[in-house]
């Protein structure tokens, strides 16, 4: 059985980490000096790093090679192989959203007691941290007032604000960030090199701009992709990357803001519900709708051209010329206020009885203000 691509390809050192590069100075800083905390508390949004980094620091604070001032683990050492594989003892990680009442905490607690089988540090991972609940986390907080010296917390959170404050101060905190286009592509490359596929530039835009700033959602489309084109070497193309994710077609939305910019709105209707009628999701519609005007915006604003803007991602040459024909027949006051109207729409959809018609309201408006 294959590994999926971001177990894989997880990170194994400091420097294989994407981005983070402030929260990596720090912790590389505290490993060669020594100074070493106790407890940890890593927040940020899901899939930025937060568990690789943890494990990363574990097997560095224990690795048997790793001499004074250098900081990175060998990952040759029967530490660092355990940890990677999985198998350390004295490496324990709770998951939060399953084990999260006082018993747990309780037994912990009673563990802890304990020192390490035959690492220096008995290193614990708490991840979703914030799931704990308050009578948990207060017997967690005691263990965190009054840790013994060999033990190391590590709490990962995707929502800082639901921990309870002393927990926090008890903590050093590291504040994760969603990682850019840019960075995810980045990594993205150098996987399908080491996969042995091509993939053109503008496909790995559309994985990137798809995951939210997740390098780990980022790796699991890949990995959608590389699998339903194993049987071939052909370089795989953004038109299929659309087919295969069922993302909207950008000449969908692209036709659709013409209907707009004619004023139309009959026809935007008629359009709007044919696509819905063949299948399409309304919500994916509008996300990628609101994408494209957000990148028309940029466009009007920022005065460059397309092909050389860094902020105009997931669109063939042919894509962007088109973009770039529409976002000239704007004003930027109308672009802000479509967008704003199409972002209202988005999040009505959810709680409509029909769904299209949030979109179908949005676009009376439009339609009404550019015939005045």
């Amino acid at each position: 059985m294959s590994l999926a691509l971001y177990r894989k390809y997880r990170p194994q050192t400091f420097k294989e980490i994407v981005g983070q590069e402030h929260i990596v100075k720090t912790l590389t800083n505290a490993i060669a000096s020594g100074m070493i905390s106790h407890a940890y508390l890593f927040s940020g949004p899901r899939g930025s790093g937060k568990t690789s980094i943890a494990r990363i620091l574990a097997k560095a604070v224990n690795c048997e090679n790793r001499k004074k001032e250098n900081f990175e683990p060998c990952n040759q050492c029967s530490s660092c192989l355990e940890i990677k594989q999985g198998k350390a003892i004295d490496l324990i990680e709770i998951d939060a959203a399953s084990n999260r009442g006082i018993d747990e905490m309780r037994d912990l607690r009673d563990g802890i007691k304990f020192g390490p089988t035959k690492s220096k540090y008995k290193v614990f991972i708490i991840d979703e941290a914030h799931q704990l609940t308050r009578e948990a986390a207060n017997a967690l907080l005691k263990t965190l007032e009054e840790p013994p010296s060999y033990a190391i917390f590590i709490l990962a959170t995707t929502e800082i604000h639901k921990m309870i404050p002393t927990i926090i101060s008890r903590c050093q905190r590291f504040d994760f960030r969603k990682l850019t286009i840019e960075e995810i592509i980045k990594r993205l490359e150098l996987i399908s090199k080491k996969e042995g596929a091509r993939i053109e530039k503008p496909a790995l835009e559309l994985i990137a701009l798809n995951s939210e700033g997740a390098i780990r959602d980022a790796e699991s489309l890949l990995d959608r992709v590389l699998t339903f084109k194993l049987e071939t070497k052909e370089e795989i193309k953004a038109k299929e990357i659309k087919n295969l994710l069922g993302l909207v077609e950008i000449n969908q939305v692209s036709k659709f803001v013409e209907l707009i910019l004619q004023k139309k709105a009959g026809e935007a209707v008629d359009f709007l519900n044919d696509i819905i009628n063949r299948g399409q999701d309304i919500q994916e519609f509008s996300r990628a709708l609101v994408n494209y005007l957000r990148q028309a915006l940029i466009l009007k604003i920022s005065g460059e051209r397309g092909e050389n803007n860094s902020l105009i991602t997931g669109l063939t040459k042919e894509e962007i010329q088109n973009l770039e024909k529409q976002a000239g027949k704007f004003t930027e006051q109308e672009l802000q206020k479509i967008i704003n109207l199409f972002l209202q729409a988005e999040n009505r959809i959810k709680y409509s009885s029909i769904p299209q018609l949030p979109l179908e309201l949005a676009i009376v408006e439009i339609v009404g203000e550019k015939q005045k």
